[in-house]
């Protein structure tokens, strides 16, 4: 097993009463996979994937990662959250040269940090900073600097739910290009069905109140899957009607309180 999830439960304490958010969840992931988390909001996606990050601990269960287990944040995980969480002092090459200053090899640190960045098509703007680039241009440094850590898993917390609509089609293609030019491991959460068909090997549909894993879902289609595709269509309105019953369930178990 290469990364396997088991038995995960995750309880908060509200108001003096306990608040389940994640149900027992069992997943297993196979190295090289591009595997979306997809689900209303309020699902448990975001604490499932803090939870593989080492960001926040599991009620129950364990995390294995190469058969080791999952207990802190390590350089095996590499994140990128939904904004950019750049250091505004860096320039550019600065934030990505972050992520691999234990290296003693200055020029390979270098090397290293201005393959990535050619690779998100940054090579142009190393010297600048933060504030001077746009937001998809920011998330690009964000990839960048975690893919120059060399994570065995990049895990991608909804990193285009900020963008307008035609930056988040073009980062969704130079993602699925640089997975498929290093196929890393991903772990990625959305709330978008078509962005998880279009990117994912894999898709795990998400319940809610407690968050579950409801449907896991295998996407045989080949690639580039557009939008007018036959197969892709039927399958976003597949995910579309689970999607619909849960938000369905909630609001009944709203009505009743």
């Amino acid at each position: 097993m290469f990364l396997q999830l088991s038995n995960i439960t995750k309880q908060f304490e509200n108001q003096g009463k306990i608040q389940t958010v994640l149900s027992p969840i069992d997943v297993t992931i196979e190295e090289g996979e591009f595997v979306s988390i997809l689900g209303p909001s309020g699902c448990g996606k975001s604490t499932l994937l803090s939870i593989v990050a080492g960001l926040t601990k599991p009620t129950t269960g364990e995390i294995r990662l190469q058969d080791s287990v999952i207990t802190k944040p390590g350089k095996d995980r590499g994140m990128v959250f939904q904004q950019a969480a750049l250091f505004p002092w860096m320039s550019v090459e600065e934030n990505v040269l972050f992520a691999v200053r234990d290296s003693k090899n200055k020029e390979e640190k270098v090397e290293r940090a201005h393959h990535f960045l050619k690779m998100v098509q940054l090579s142009s703007n190393l010297n600048q900073y933060p504030h001077e680039l746009s937001g998809g241009m920011q998330q690009r440094v964000s990839i960048a600097r975690a893919l120059a850590m060399d994570p065995t898993v990049l895990l991608m917390d909804e990193p285009f739910g900020a963008l307008d609509e035609q930056t988040r089609l073009r980062m969704q293609q130079e993602l699925e290009t640089i997975w498929l030019e290093t196929k890393k491991t991903i772990l990625f959460v959305t709330h978008s069905i078509y962005e998880s068909i279009k990117l994912s090997d894999r898709i795990l549909v998400m319940g809610t109140r407690p968050g579950s894993i409801i449907a896991n879902i295998k996407v045989d289609i080949d690639r580039p899957r557009l939008r007018t595709n036959e197969r892709v269509v039927n399958l976003e309105g597949e995910i579309s009607s689970l999607l619909q019953k849960e938000i369905e369930k909630v609001v009944q178990e709203e009505l009743k309180i």
